[in-house]
């Protein structure tokens, strides 16, 4: 409730970049290679969900030959999710 999500598109020569970021929760760094595993729910972090959001965000990206990283959201808060295609 009362969350920023920001989204941004930036083209370079080489590629393509999409990042969504919010101010919202996050995920701690260290459970962030686990996050792209279907179902992966961080425990008792009380958010609602099925734990597929990213891992379905990682396969298309894979179609795609696109990479995904995350961090931290702005000012070190929420999540950073960058999307990135080569062209």
């Amino acid at each position: 409730s009362g969350g920023e999500v920001e989204v941004s598109l930036r083209r370079t020569p080489d590629a393509v970049s999409l990042v969504v970021a919010d101010n919202g929760p996050g995920i701690p760094e260290a459970e962030r290679g686990q996050a792209f595993d279907r179902f992966h729910r961080i425990l008792g972090s009380g958010e609602e969900g099925s734990g597929l959001g990213l891992s379905i965000v990682r396969r298309i990206a894979d179609l795609h030959r696109a990479s995904v990283s995350l961090d931290a959201g702005p000012g070190g808060r929420g999540l950073r999710v960058e999307v990135v295609f080569p062209l």
